[in-house]
């Protein structure tokens, strides 16, 4: 699975000059809360042990301490009215698209199990700075980058974790191109820092673009005018648009169209689908 952010993300390493994601801090802003006609508009399937979203890139996954409408998981409980929803894997609060929720225990533990033995097919939509030429595959190991100033960055590291990532041109203009993203392995931020390993960093991606600093820059100061400059979006430009659960024995196959924000970069860019 593409386990993005580590447990208790917005926990602050005090004793560390390194941030860690999403800390609390009051210059963010207000949280972003779902209203309940907005998560019945996300709904790409419900049945009675499965619920499928597509999620914008602006919303946290799990539950935090704002409320239940303040994440996906604490809003689908909200909706079904259940007391436990189980995420089978998730997304960046920044990457949007399609995100798999169960309704009961048994049914998690089938789709955990099968997202762990890679029996769960997963492709995203990337647009990367640069014109990719051709389909290439990264098969580099993936780690904790200590010289970043963000603590929770990875980057392609000896002796890290095995992971495989395969990046496929689907248009190219204007000096970026749309790929298709098809991954191997679920490592954390594994899309990005690949895509920054490669040369092709996303667009929009605060940590993993042109400074990691700009990151740092975003939670104290929010998004500025000085940062759309550098970063292009406001978001890293990264959405899971299918997932699979054939090889896993279900006869699904999830997809999410691409967001409004990324069709309109590519439609201003020339990236013609």
């Amino acid at each position: 699975m593409n386990a993005e952010t580590p447990a208790g993300p917005e926990d602050f390493h005090a004793n560390s000059l390194r941030a860690c994601a999403w800390p609390r801090r009051p210059k963010q802003g207000p949280v972003r809360m779902i209203a309940p006609e907005e998560l019945t508009g996300w709904i790409v399937h419900e049945d009675a042990r499965l619920l499928v979203v597509s999620k914008p890139g602006d919303v946290v996954c799990h539950p935090s301490k704002a409320g239940p409408w303040s994440s996906l998981v604490g809003a689908a409980r909200e909706y079904t009215q259940l007391p436990v929803m189980h995420l089978v894997f998730r997304l960046d609060r920044e990457t949007s698209g399609i995100v798999v929720l169960t309704k009961d225990a048994k049914m998690a533990s089938r789709l955990q199990t099968a997202m762990q033995e890679r029996k769960v097919g997963k492709a995203y939509q990337a647009i990367l700075t640069g014109e990719l030429a051709g389909p290439v595959t990264v098969d580099q190991p993936l780690g904790d980058d200590t010289g970043s100033p963000v603590f929770v960055k990875s980057a392609v590291v000896a002796g890290g974790q095995a992971a495989v990532t395969h990046f496929s041109p689907v248009a190219t203009g204007g000096g970026f191109t749309l790929a298709r993203v098809v991954t191997e392995t679920g490592r954390k931020h594994q899309i990005r820092a690949h895509a920054q390993w490669l040369g092709y960093p996303l667009v929009g991606d605060k940590i993993y673009g042109p400074d990691a600093r700009l990151y740092l820059e975003f939670i104290d100061s929010g998004w500025t005018d000085a940062l759309a400059a550098k970063l292009l979006l406001p978001r890293q430009a990264l959405h899971c648009a299918e997932i699979d659960l054939r090889p896993a024995g279900l006869e699904y196959v999830f997809r999410a169209p691409l967001p409004e924000d990324m069709r309109g970069f590519c439609s201003q860019h020339g990236l013609v689908m």
